[in-house]
Parts: structure tokens; sequence; C-alpha cells
């Protein structure tokens, strides 16, 4: 059996080149197809068929397989016994399990086997030309196609995932292609990954066709699961868009050492510098506010807080308290700390619904006990595991 070798050839090499997957794995998913399509039209049921489809002749050529067994692997049949039919790999009887049937279709005896090829040791596999066939007819044909375009998704859900393996961090921009039970499903170039309903910046409104960037969460290999999962309302989103727009953040001369968010409201980050004469919060600002505009910009116009970073617990509890100006920190015992603002700072220094101080929790990782200086009234926010939670989200 001969086939058009060039037509057969251009399409191995185009279906390879547009679904980025390597060109054996074309031939295979085709020769796979083609076995399938030959055994349903012409062979056993229990038989093993292989085809192989030679790229330099054109010619195809099938054989059926059989394993070399011995009494060691299999259970040969005694007198009167009965056949028994089973597609169970692993048969058991009363949950033990016990070894499969010999099956004359796919076995062969050791012995059987020596005579076929010398040196044939158990668990080898003895081919057997079979003979070939120009007309595989409408049913077997619709079954190779079949097989054909799983053994393409398989390949290209591989190759993808190959890709993407190593880039879990990073972040990828990508077109909003449509949006399902809150779920938004993006474009991220030979893949589509999927950000959940509670990975959306809340009150973010999306466009079908609308760029964005997004943070890579993970990527999965398990067919069951989304292959690729995108946030835009993680913490370490706003970190990497800062690597982004900041050069000494990303030659680490600038560290991000702590960062709070409330996804499309407020983010607090704390940052440091290694290198001296660097001015840490001057660098992530940029002139005139260029370079955290673009991060505000990117993220909704969410308002970032930056603050410098410091060992001394007191002066970076005053500062993550920010823009709240603050006279005293007291440090307690148990990691708390008693915090006095002037009384027109006070509601400042608490924030929105205690947003600000909720924030300055998360970023120091204090208790912290906000009070004005001639007032009694307390502000106390605790960490809790939601808390501690939001700021290190994965």
């Amino acid at each position: 059996m001969l086939f058009d070798l060039k037509t057969i050839k251009k399409a191995i090499d185009q279906v390879a080149e547009e679904k980025g997957i390597d060109a054996g794995k074309v031939l295979e998913a085709i020769e796979s197809a083609i076995a399938a399509a030959y055994k349903k039209e012409y062979e056993k049921k229990g038989e093993i068929v292989r085809a192989k489809f030679d790229v330099k002749t054109g010619e195809l050529k099938f054989w059926q397989i059989k394993t070399v067994v011995d009494e060691t692997t299999v259970r040969f049949k005694t007198e009167g016994e009965e056949e028994e039919e089973t597609s169970d790999p692993n048969p058991s009887v009363d949950g033990v399990e016990v070894l499969p049937r010999f099956n004359a279709d796919r076995h062969i005896t050791l012995e059987d086997a020596k005579k076929e090829k010398k040196g044939t040791v158990v668990g080898d596999e003895i081919e057997f030309p079979l003979e070939t066939h120009d007309d595989f007819g409408r049913i077997a044909a619709q079954a190779a196609k079949q097989v054909v375009l799983q053994r393409l998704r398989e390949a290209e859900r591989e190759s993808i995932i190959k890709e993407f393996k190593g880039r879990e961090g990073e972040i990828v921009s990508g077109l909003v292609q449509r949006m399902e039970r809150g779920n938004v499903y993006v474009d991220i170039g030979r893949a589509v990954g999927i950000m959940l309903f509670n990975e959306v910046i809340p009150n973010e409104r999306y466009r079908i066709g609308e760029r964005l960037k997004f943070y890579i969460i993970s990527v999965s290999d398990d067919a069951r699961m989304p292959g690729i999962l995108l946030s835009r309302s993680h913490p370490k989103f706003v970190t990497e868009l800062f690597k982004l727009e900041i050069p000494e953040i990303a030659d680490g001369s600038v560290e991000i050492k702590s960062i709070a968010r409330e996804p499309g409201s407020r983010t607090k980050i704390a940052v440091a510098s290694s290198a001296e004469g660097v001015d840490p919060v001057g660098a992530c600002v940029g002139q005139r506010g260029t370079r955290v505009m673009a991060v505000s910009n990117e993220l909704g116009q969410e308002k970032i807080d930056i603050i410098e970073w410091s060992e001394d617990p007191a002066r970076f509890i005053a500062s993550s308290l920010s823009p709240a100006s603050v006279e005293e920190v007291e440090i307690l015992p148990d990691h708390q700390a008693k915090v006095t603002v002037p009384d027109d700072q006070l509601s400042l220094a608490i924030g929105r619904a205690g947003q600000n101080v909720r924030l300055a929790v998360k970023l120091s990782g204090w208790k912290i006990d906000v009070r004005g200086r001639s007032t009694p009234v307390e502000a106390k926010i605790e960490v809790t595991e939601e808390a501690k939670a939001g700021e290190t989200k994965e």
C-alpha cells in the first residue's frame, strides 16, 4: 500500500507547525489511527495491531504484536476449564489479584517465540506481518479520524503544558476571550488560560478583545483540571508588575520585602535598598510618580502606598500606617504594638472601614493598637489567620 508521500509529509509538517507539536508525535497519531482502523475492519477485537508509515517511501505496513509469556506471567487454560473474556489487565478473584489468562491473540509462549526469533526472553514483543488492505471503509476511516484528533489534542496540550510549566509566578499578556459564570477565559498565545471568579479584581469589568496582564498561578498537566490558572488579584501580581516597571527591582538593587493587598482598592508594599545611594521609595515612585502610576493604571487605579522597610519594628510599624503621621510606637510583648497618633490623624491612620490599619497589620505582621493622643478610643486590629492568608496567598 502506497500513499501520496508529498501530501502526507506536507500535512504532517503543517499540523506540527500550527499546533507547535513535534512532527514525530503527529506521525505517531496517524499511525495509531490507521492501526485502529485496520483492526476495526479486519482483525479480532483482542489483537494488538501496529502500523508503520515509511516517510521515505510512502509505504504503509501492518503487524500483529504478541507478548512473550510463560507460566510466571499468565495462567494457561486447564482441561475442562471454560474460556473467559475480560478486558481487565489486572484481574482479581475475591479481591486478590491473579495472573491474566493466556490469550492467543496477544500472547505467545516462550517456546513458540524462540522458534520465531532466537534469544527471545519473557516480556519481548514478537511482530507478525499482516496483509495490507487498500480500503478501510467509511466506519474505519471515521474511527481513524477520531483517534488522530484525540491524539493531536493530547499532544498539543502536552506541548503547551511543557512550554508554560516553568513559568509559574510570571506575568503574561493576553486577550480576554470570553466570560462564563464569573470565570474569564484568556487567549495567551498558543494556549487559553482561565482566571477563576475568585482571582478577578473586584468590580473590574472585562471586555472581549481587551488586552491585559495576568499572573500565572499554576500550570497543571492533569487533564481533569484547568491547564493554566491566571490571576489579577494575587498579591504577587503587584510584585511582578513592579519588576517590569522598575529596573532597580529587576536587577535586585531594590527589594520588595513585604506586601499587603486588598485587590481593587489599596496595596501597601515595603521596599529596601541593597545598593548604596539608592533611594528605594524614590526608585519605585519614579519622577513625578510615573513608575507607580503605570502599575496603578494596570490595576484599574488601585491605590499603592510605598514605604521604606526597616529592621527597627517601631520605625517600620510607624511607616506602615502611612499616609498618617505617627507620634509614638510602643513595642509590647507577644508581637504587639501600641501606636499613638495626633487626634486629627486618627481617622486617617485607621482608614475607611479600618482598611489602613488592617493593611498595616498584614504588612508588618504585628498586632497594632492605634489611638489618638487625647482620645481613649482604641482601634485594635489583630493578625488573624485570614489576614496572614491574604498576605501570603499562593
